[in-house]
This record gives structure tokens, C-alpha cells and sequence, in this order.
């Protein structure tokens, strides 16, 4: 299997990979999925249930604010980290939810949000199933996700090892171990990092990955910044 630097360094909204990242990611799959198959507009209402550790530890970890943005449309990558605790509260106090930012609908945060503590899905602990109904209650579509660590989702139609299409890319340098990683660079001569850029090539053009990883260096400086400038609860 082979995973890219720009899979494990992801840039996405904060603080989890596994219940902020992929549950917004989730939910966003979720709308536009409606609006792919052309239900969007008979939708009035939307029920979100959280389970295993998303449901236990969900608002620690700011699952519940990641689902309603990604309800929204919002991605991990582009939402405005700014302005997200704001967006929140207004679902909350208006009691109206934009899917996709373009259909309003009723939205009541401490009924159609249900964080089950205790209860689990069947294949993994971060799981969460999303329902959408119409005017006369009758479902409309109703999915199951898996938030599978690092941001990764898949829904309840691709879980399981024999379902999960596993990146097959050939690398120049293949590696499966750190002794491994190790052996190579002795026979090669080149650094760790000189390794890896050759194995990145397999994917995109040097360019594009320096530039690549020069944005994730920009997010990460502005993250600090942003936390060493602000007061409030950590």
C-alpha cells in the first residue's frame, strides 16, 4: 500500500482528524449526495446520530459543530475557521439549517443532533448515520459513515478490508518497515527526505510538491500564531 506525505499531512479544521475532520467530510458527502440524486428540494428535515467514541467524546472534540458545517457544504480544508463558532450559533438560535448553502430547512440542535454515549456501530468505533426526510416525515435517504482515522470516511457500502480499495501506486522506492526505509537509504546515498520526494513523484511534479508542502507549512505558522494570540478556555 502506498500513502502519500500529502495523506498524512492533511489540512483540515481542527482538533481531530478522526471526529472534526471526517465527520464534516461525512455530512458533507451526506448533501451532496442529495443534490446528486435530486432530493435535495424535498427535504424539510435532517437527523444526524453520532455513535462508539463520536457520540462519547463528540463535543470535546467539536463533532457536533463539524457536522452541522459540513451539512452546509463546508470543507475541512476551506471552512472559515474564523467564523465557525458564530455559523454554529446562529443554526442554533434560529433553528435553521442551509444544506449545501442553498436549501433552508428546520433545524433544532438538541433534537435532530443525537450523541449516543454508549452505543456503537457494528465496524468501527467513529461512526455516524445521517437521515433526511420530506414534508410528510417519510424518509428520504437515510447513510451510515465511518470516520476511519487521519480524515478518511467511507460509508456503510465500502466497509470492510475487501471493500476498501487500497492505493496500489508502484513507488520507485518501496519500503514497508523503518529498517527497510534505512537499507534503501544506504544504497542509494540519498537522505530520507530525498527518498521520499522520489517515492512523491509518483503522484505529483516536484513543483507541485514543494508547493504542496510549503501550504502546509503556512497553515501550520498561521495555527500557531492564531492560538499564541488569542485567550480563552483551551
Amino acid at each position: 500500500m502506498a500513502i502519500s506525505v500529502f495523506d498524512l499531512f492533511s489540512i483540515g479544521i481542527g482538533p481531530s482528524s478522526s471526529h472534526t475532520v471526517g465527520p464534516m467530510r461525512a455530512a458533507r458527502m451526506f448533501a451532496r449526495r442529495l443534490r446528486n440524486e435530486e432530493l435535495l428540494d424535498s427535504v424539510v428535515s435532517v437527523r444526524a446520530e453520532l455513535y462508539g467514541s463520536l457520540g462519547a467524546t463528540g463535543h470535546g472534540h467539536g463533532t457536533p459543530k463539524a457536522v452541522l458545517l459540513g451539512l452546509e457544504g463546508a470543507s475541512p480544508r476551506t471552512v472559515d475557521v474564523e467564523g465557525a463558532d458564530d455559523r454554529v450559533e446562529q443554526i442554533k438560535s434560529s433553528g435553521r439549517l442551509s444544506l449545501l448553502g442553498t436549501h433552508e430547512i428546520s433545524f433544532s440542535f438538541a433534537d435532530d443532533l443525537v450523541l449516543h454515549r454508549r452505543k456503537a456501530l457494528p465496524y468501527h468505533a467513529n461512526g455516524m448515520t445521517v437521515f433526511a426526510y420530506d414534508a410528510s416525515g417519510a424518509l428520504v435517504l437515510e447513510k451510515t459513515y465511518y470516520s476511519v482515522g487521519g480524515g478518511f470516511v467511507v460509508d456503510e457500502d465500502a466497509v470492510g478490508e475487501d471493500r476498501i480499495k487500497l492505493d496500489d501506486t508502484v513507488l520507485k522506492y518501496p519500503f514497508r518497515t523503518g529498517d527497510e526505509l534505512l537499507r534503501l537509504t544506504k544504497e542509494t546515498g540519498l537522505s530520507i527526505s530525498a527518498l521520499m520526494l522520489e517515492n512523491e513523484r509518483a503522484w505529483r511534479t516536484e513543483e507541485e510538491i514543494r508547493e504542496g508542502l510549503l501550504a502546509i507549512w503556512r497553515v501550520m505558522q498561521a495555527c500557531v500564531s492564531r492560538g499564541m494570540s488569542r485567550e480563552g478556555i483551551l
